[in-house]
C-alpha cells in the first residue's frame, strides 16, 4: 500500500459498525482516525485498534458542525498523514410516525446523516485531490427504500445515494471513488434501542427480524465492515457511485 493510501477516517467509529469498521481497515494497514461525538468511546474503540499493533487515533467531532470537522479533519492530517479514505458512518434515529414526528427530530436526523457526510467529504476530498486517489464510502440503509416510523431516517439514507452519486461524478476525474454500503438489519445498540421502544424484549425481536431474512441470520458489524473494507481497497477503483445492500437478501 502507497504511503499516501494508508490514512483513514470513520466518523461514528465508537461503536457498532463504525467501530468494526475501523478495526478492520487498521488490520487492511491503514492508519485510523475514530472519530465521533463521545471522546471517551472513541478512544476504547481506538484502543482496540492498537491493542492489535494497528495505529488509531480518537478524534472527537460534532460532524454535523463545520468548524468541528475542519478541525478535525486538520488534526488527523496532522497527526496520522492526509486522509484518503472517508467512511461516512455517523448516524442517529429518532423514531416516530409523521403525525407526531417534531421539527427537531427531522433536523437532528438530517444534520448528522446529510450536513455530516457532506461536511466530511468536503473537508476530506482536499487531501484525495492532492494525492491523486481517495475513497469515500457512505453508510445508507435499507430504510432508503421506505420504513413506517422513519420518514426521517429513510429520507436521510435515500439522499445519501444521490449524494454518494454525485459525487462519483464529480471526483472521478481525481482517482476518488465514492460507493454507498446499505445495510439490512446489524445487531448495534441503536437497533438494540428500537425493540427496547417498541416494547419487544430483544430475543423475540431478533428472532423475528432473522425470520425474515433470507440467510437466517441477522447481520453484524463484521459484515458491513467487510463490504467497506472492499470499497475502500486499490482492487475497486472501477466501482463508483454504487449502492451495495449488504442485507442477507435482495432489496429492490
Amino acid at each position: 500500500m502507497s504511503e499516501h493510501h494508508r490514512v483513514a477516517i470513520v466518523t461514528g467509529a465508537a461503536r457498532g459498525i463504525g467501530a468494526a469498521t475501523a478495526l478492520r481497515l487498521a488490520r487492511d494497514g491503514r492508519a485510523v482516525a475514530v472519530l465521533d461525538l463521545d471522546e471517551a468511546a472513541a478512544k476504547a474503540s481506538a484502543d482496540a485498534v492498537t491493542a492489535e499493533g494497528g495505529t488509531a487515533i480518537a478524534v472527537a467531532a460534532d460532524v454535523s458542525d463545520a468548524g468541528a470537522v475542519q478541525a478535525a479533519v486538520d488534526r488527523v492530517a496532522a497527526e496520522l498523514g492526509p486522509p484518503t479514505v472517508l467512511v461516512n458512518n455517523a448516524g442517529i434515529t429518532r423514531d416516530n410516525l409523521l403525525f407526531r414526528m417534531s421539527e427537531q427530530d427531522w433536523d437532528s436526523v438530517m444534520g448528522v446523516h446529510l450536513k455530516g457526510a457532506f461536511l466530511m467529504s468536503r473537508a476530506a476530498q482536499r487531501h484525495m485531490v492532492d494525492a491523486g486517489w481517495g475513497r469515500i464510502v457512505t453508510v445508507s440503509s435499507t430504510s432508503a427504500l421506505g420504513k413506517r416510523g422513519q420518514a426521517n431516517y429513510a429520507a436521510a439514507k435515500a439522499g445519501l445515494q444521490g449524494f454518494t452519486k454525485t459525487l462519483a461524478f464529480e471526483l472521478g476525474r481525481f482517482g476518488i471513488t465514492a460507493n454507498c454500503v446499505a445495510p439490512g438489519f446489524v445487531v448495534t445498540e441503536m437497533t438494540r434501542a428500537t425493540a427496547e421502544r417498541i416494547g419487544t424484549p430483544w430475543e423475540d425481536y431478533l428472532q423475528q427480524r432473522a425470520d425474515a431474512i433470507p440467510v437466517r441470520r441477522a447481520g453484524a458489524g463484521e459484515d458491513i465492515a467487510h463490504a467497506v473494507s472492499f470499497l475502500t481497497d486499490e482492487r475497486s477503483g472501477f466501482v463508483s457511485g454504487q449502492v451495495l445492500y449488504v442485507a442477507g437478501g435482495p432489496h429492490t
